[in-house]
């Protein structure tokens, strides 16, 4: 009987090892294939391939917060870059941002409803953010008082649950510097905000499959000030 026993746990053991080594190497093929993607078919593709993981697993944050992230990218290339490249039509910016928007959040609840720590939850509230954000700057003018506020509000609750999350840092400072000097905010006052950020995401250990993008983008704006 005890050998029954004995034998039942080794294959169990030995399964579980086997699902934990195909949904690592599953999230590393998308991770790979998220470094080098450019356009919104990319991204679609990759947010797509995150979602099977996730709802494959069903215990994982990750694959959903790396859906919300892909998606997130998306969102960044409707607006117009600095040669005035968009993915939509200006007349078309605000429907579809608030409709990519509404799907990152519904990810997002999806990664909080698996989370069980502060830095996860603080991650995915970066996320929410950033989908904020997006649809705040469609108009700033009309849109602040409701979505820049429900972006302030994630943001501080990142912050809270994580104050060494140098996402959170770098997504503070970017607020503070795209915000009017009249308002307190602009270069001279992100300084600080953007030095903190570069600082935390130098120091930080970074376990596998975890978010680790942050650095790059907050070097970039640090190197501004040089």
């Amino acid at each position: 009987m005890k050998q029954l026993l004995l034998a039942a746990a080794i294959v169990c053991t030995v399964a579980a090892q086997a699902q934990s080594d195909k949904y690592t190497a599953a999230m590393q093929q998308q991770l790979q294939k998220f470094d080098s993607a450019k356009t919104v078919a990319d991204y679609e593709n990759i947010a797509a391939a995150f979602q099977r993981i996730g709802d494959a697993e069903k215990t994982q944050w990750l694959p959903y917060y790396w859906q919300g992230i892909a998606l997130s990218r998306i969102g960044w290339m409707y607006f117009p870059d600095e040669k005035g490249v968009t993915a939509v039509k200006v007349s078309d910016l605000g429907s579809t941002v608030d409709a990519l928007a509404a799907r990152i959040n519904a990810i997002a609840d999806k990664a909080d409803a698996v989370a069980k720590d502060n830095e996860a939850k603080s991650e995915i509230l970066t996320v929410r953010n950033m989908a904020a954000t997006q649809q705040m700057i469609v108009d700033p003018q009309s849109r602040y008082m409701s979505y820049g506020a429900q972006a302030a509000d994630d943001l501080q609750k990142a912050i809270q649950l994580n104050p060494n999350n140098p996402r959170a840092a770098y997504l503070q400072a970017m607020s503070v510097y795209g915000t009017p000097e009249q308002f307190g905010g602009g270069k001279d006052a992100a300084k600080p905000l953007v030095q903190k950020a570069v600082e935390l995401a130098k120091a930080e250990q970074v376990k596998p499959l975890h978010p680790r993008w942050s650095l790059e983008q907050s070097e970039k704006v640090w190197a501004t000030y040089q």
